[in-house]
């Protein structure tokens, strides 16, 4: 069934949205840019499997009748016709019937398996091309991906239309190409199009992450404060915890898993602990980034105020001022990011800034333990600050401090 396919296809997706948003992302050779094209394009293709009415079963396409449609995928070389001649046959009503000179044509996916050989040409249409085994000619995928696995091998050329090649191992012996399709929309439409997803994406991550900051200001604003102050008293060594805290978070994770595993109660909580570690590896990244942007709001409000400016000093504009500038450079990124160059040194700066406010954050959190410890924030004050001497011979609220007159002395006896 087509409900059920489509619900198949669902589970790589969440497992991919998961791993996209994971700190492993950083460490990942593929950019923040390219793990959320290849979301929008899986979504993008959903779409066009759901309005689809043709099977999504994968199967075997007939061989055309004599006289019948027919192709050869001998030579690669004019890419443009061999891809329109598949979009006109596809949108044809009917049964399709096509011949693959020398080879064979397949609809919907298709997976040579581990240890098998496929002589000929092999087209794939509406469907990705997995290949574990060896073929021995040419392949080409129309609106799917070509990935050869470890352990497979093409003797001959791939061409991938509307999808992407993917070669694990270098073991594609011809030419390689992915090509684009004619009918998709010019360049300036394109970018334009980009543009609008990107700045559609930052609007969604502001007011979730806005969303977030309003119910931490009205039900925990002692502990943001708190996890704040930690920020702006102890920057440096916020920054050295959260840097420290990241190298170990795995490591960390290992041996908790470790441990449980060594006891027969201990294996049947793991479930539990993943889920709780996680959850509160996220609670700490995301009260430290809201933390950071209350910081860096307070600081701001607090310098036009020196300047006489009236401004309104509350929570809510620190954490939407902080919010703002943590995000300018994400925005100039989706405005600007299809530029060639400026747009990976934009990318690069957002992503360098962005992880070391992060760092900061994080670090403050587990310094102050979110927000419950505030020996870092600034705000212990000395015993002598108790006493009158204290307050008479310290500087407060700019004026400076004189020394204490002493009384006069008791007139002789």
């Amino acid at each position: 069934m087509r409900l059920q396919t489509t619900a198949s296809k669902a589970v790589p997706a969440l497992l991919c949205l998961i791993a996209c948003s994971s700190p492993a992302l950083a460490s990942s050779p593929r950019g923040p840019d390219e793990a959320a094209a290849s979301i929008i394009e899986w979504f993008t293709n959903l779409q066009q499997d759901i309005q689809d009415n043709r099977a999504e079963t994968p199967q075997a396409i007939p061989q055309a009748e004599s006289g019948g449609p027919s192709i050869a995928l001998d030579q690669l070389v004019d890419a443009a016709t061999i891809e329109r001649t598949l979009r006109r046959l596809l949108e044809d009503k009917g049964p399709l019937r096509l011949t693959v000179t020398n080879g064979r044509a397949w609809m919907g996916d298709f997976g040579l398996g581990t240890g098998d050989t496929l002589r000929g040409n092999l087209l794939v249409l509406r469907g990705t091309a997995e290949i574990f085994g060896r073929l021995e000619g040419n392949v080409v995928a129309l609106d799917g991906d070509i990935v050869v696995h470890r352990g497979g091998s093409v003797s001959g050329d791939a061409l991938a239309l509307s999808g992407r090649v993917r070669d694990a191992d270098r073991a594609i012996e011809g030419e390689v190409r992915a090509l684009s399709s004619a009918a998709e929309p010019a360049a300036g439409s394109s970018g334009g199009i980009t543009v609008f997803r990107r700045g559609a994406g930052l609007l969604g991550v502001f007011l979730i992450l806005s969303a977030t900051g309003v119910g931490l200001v009205t039900f925990a604003r002692p502990t943001l404060e708190t996890v704040s102050d930690t920020v702006r008293h102890s920057l440096g060594r916020a920054f050295v915890t959260g840097l420290v805290a990241q190298m170990l978070v795995i490591p960390t994770f290992g041996m908790l898993i470790v441990g449980l595993a060594l006891t027969v109660v201990g294996v049947l909580l793991i479930p539990f602990a993943v889920a709780a570690y996680v959850l509160l590896f996220l609670a700490a990244v995301v009260l430290g980034i809201l933390a950071m942007s209350h910081a860096m709001g307070e600081t701001y409000t607090r310098r036009r105020m020196a300047l006489g400016v009236l401004v309104s000093p509350n929570s809510y504009r620190y954490v939407g001022l902080g919010l703002i500038a943590l995000l300018g450079l994400w925005a100039v990124w989706a405005l600007f990011g299809w530029v060639p160059v400026a747009g990976t040194l934009v990318l690069g700066g957002a992503s360098v800034v962005t992880w070391v406010l992060g760092t900061i954050g994080f670090g403050a959190s587990l310094l102050s333990r979110a927000g419950i410890r505030p020996e870092f924030a600034g705000r212990l004050v000395p015993p002598e600050a108790l006493t009158d001497e204290y307050l008479w011979a310290t500087p407060q609220m700019g004026v400076p401090a004189v020394k204490r007159p002493t009384p006069p002395p008791a007139p002789p006896q």
